[in-house]
């Protein structure tokens, strides 16, 4: 199968602008998360995404691949169904602009349930277990069948903690799928649903259309970076 890893970039995000341009150590977000998907040696290409002339001028000015998006676009699903739709490839992982700590281990694992023929997107997510987290609404919760397919996603803490006497596990979704080709064109010529219209989540979209997704447990993902308080987290683990 022929692996492709796209990295959508926006530039102006709504909670923190320019945050895939702000330097973390020695570069900046964008080429981290580039250059740690890259050293995994897991795709055939790699490639970001992106709607801003400075993202690709940052990308490629290093030596990476970067295309340009021709329309506008609501998701960064949308925007990866757009730049493949004349690509050969089998499987496209979408790493968000956004992860800066990359890693192989995670990536593979999600790529290993391509190996089942009926499994058409994937993702993952982490175990969350800070309070003031599972309560954030940009931490994404998603909550699980007994097949580890996706349930619901929320920005609300899910499950509702109403019996004291049970102790939920909480799982936040991390903003890294994988899709067969046709299950992402399909996605991107689907009008937005209600429930991804309310939550500003996408992959909700899949749920309210029939498709399943399956769900990957990762032990460690890093920091996503939403907030200027997640780049300084980001930035302490990083020293």
């Amino acid at each position: 199968m022929k692996k492709i890893a796209m990295i959508p970039a926006r530039y102006a995000a709504t909670r923190f602008p320019a945050k895939l341009m702000q330097v973390l150590g020695n570069k900046t977000v964008i080429r981290h998360t580039y250059d740690n998907t890259v050293a995994t040696g897991l795709f055939d290409e790699v490639v970001v995404v992106t709607d801003s002339e400075i993202i690709f001028s940052e990308i490629t000015s290093h030596g990476g691949k970067a295309r340009m998006s021709i329309k506008e676009h609501e998701s960064g699903s949308d925007r990866i169904a757009e730049a493949i739709a004349d690509m050969d490839l089998d499987i496209v992982l979408n790493v968000q602009g956004d992860e800066p700590f990359v890693q192989k281990e995670p990536l593979e694992k999600l790529l290993k349930v391509f190996d089942d023929e009926t499994v058409q997107v994937a993702s993952l997510m982490q175990v969350l277990k800070e309070a003031q987290y599972i309560a954030d609404p940009n931490y994404v919760k998603v909550a699980v069948d007994k097949n580890m397919n996706a349930l619901m996603f929320s920005r609300s803490p899910i499950p509702y903690h109403r019996d004291k006497n049970v102790t939920p596990v909480y799982y936040e979704h991390v903003g890294v799928y994988a899709f067969r080709k046709q299950a992402l064109l399909n996605f991107s010529s689907w009008p937005m649903t209600p429930l991804e219209a309310a939550e500003k989540i996408e992959c909700l979209r899949y749920l309210e259309n029939g498709i399943p997704l399956k769900m990957v447990v990762t032990e460690y993902m890093g920091i996503e970076i939403d907030t200027p308080e997640d780049l300084a987290r980001a930035a302490a683990l990083l020293r």
